[in-house]
């Protein structure tokens, strides 16, 4: 996976919001924004939290303990790589689409959303997948990903290279 891996990296593509390459001011609870590479936008969170969003992406960060610190992201559209430190305990940091919820505790992975459909790729370590409507989930480790859309199975697949390499591509990885 191309250093990918090595940097512990989870594609999570998730399916579609709405939005243009900036977090909603509502809840950036202790994180700001930075321009990066290819026209990326980078969140630092003072929880240890990373947010790569690729250019045009609509998303909100959330509070819901209302600690101070983001444990969610509300994504509508296009793309984010995620990355989440390990931290004992507590609940897993989740992404929410309007398809599905992936949840991880301390990892990197990236989400994107296209076509009334989630797609997530896992480079290394473990992803949980559900729709948002709940019901039965899987689990992704390195090398697979999952399609979620309103109706069908689950079905996890191994990503080939061509399509993990245009995920990160665009999140200028």
């Amino acid at each position: 996976m191309r250093g990918i891996a090595g940097a512990g990296f989870f594609a999570l593509a998730l399916f579609q919001l709405i939005g243009s390459a900036n977090a909603q001011p509502a809840a950036n609870a202790g994180c700001t924004a930075s321009p990066a590479a290819a026209g990326t936008e980078v969140w630092h969170c003072d929880n240890g939290i990373t947010i790569v969003a690729e250019s045009g992406a609509r998303f909100e960060l959330k509070d819901a303990n209302r600690d101070g610190h983001i444990d969610s992201v509300e994504l509508s559209s296009k793309a984010l790589l995620v990355e989440v430190p390990k931290k004992p305990g507590g609940n897993p940091f989740k992404v929410l689409t309007p398809q599905a919820i992936a949840a991880v505790r301390g990892t990197k992975w990236a989400v994107d959303v296209a076509d009334a459909k989630t797609s997530v790729f896992v480079a290394d370590g473990r992803v949980g997948v559900t729709r948002r409507s709940r019901g039965r989930g899987v689990v992704l480790g390195p090398g697979e990903g999952v399609d979620v859309e309103a109706t069908g199975p689950l079905t996890v697949k191994t990503w080939g290279q061509p399509r993990v390499d245009a995920l990160m591509a665009r999140l200028g990885q």
